[in-house]
């Protein structure tokens, strides 16, 4: 591979290191490299309340989850009953999987890489999913937009939720950090 290339694909870890730190220690002034806000762990998950009546919507879910995180996600099931829904205590509801370290750096390389623009009409993702505490959460409709999902090979359209968690202390700076690793945030009016 040439330098050109390797320039070109940094891998999102590296830009964290080279041009994220920096940043960040200048607008915010921070005394030492470890008070700068890092990505602790991305926790995607898929909620799936026709799984109580299919149980091959569920097992379509794992395996799409599986393939778009190189991880077997958790199944997720109810705590409580709720008979207005039909449902039990131990019933599947969900599968959700916790990506960190290098798995993590993969998947949010390859989510502001690839999949957020292959989203139809995409004009950028919007900044009001902090939740306060430096932490974004961001749903997306489709998994085909990821492209290891094969469109001819799954059996229905799902959404799910990419939450990432930061050690920021504060919106400003989880929006910062994530805008030095190229999140593509809307602009603001």
């Amino acid at each position: 591979m040439s330098v050109e290339m390797q320039t070109q694909t940094a891998p999102l870890r590296d830009r964290y290191r080279e041009r994220a730190v920096p940043a960040l220690q200048r607008r915010f002034e921070y005394d030492n490299v470890m008070q700068v806000p890092r990505i602790a762990k991305v926790v995607i998950n898929i909620g799936i309340g026709e799984a109580k009546d299919n149980a091959r919507a569920l097992d379509a879910a794992v395996n799409d989850v599986r393939q778009i995180t190189g991880q077997q996600p958790v199944v997720v099931k109810a705590r409580k009953s709720v008979a207005a829904f039909k449902l039990r205590a131990g019933m599947p509801v969900g599968i959700k999987a916790t990506l960190r370290g290098q798995r993590m750096w993969d998947f949010l390389d390859k989510l502001i890489g690839v999949a957020l623009p292959r989203i139809r009409d995409f004009r950028g993702i919007s900044d009001s999913g902090f939740d306060g505490r430096g932490n974004y959460s961001l749903g997306l409709r489709e998994q085909i937009i990821f492209p290891e999902i094969e469109y001819d090979k799954i059996d229905k359209i799902r959404g799910l939720e990419v939450s990432i968690v930061t050690t920021a202390k504060s919106d400003e700076e989880a929006r910062t950090l994530l805008g030095e690793l190229g999140m593509p945030f809307r602009k603001r009016d």
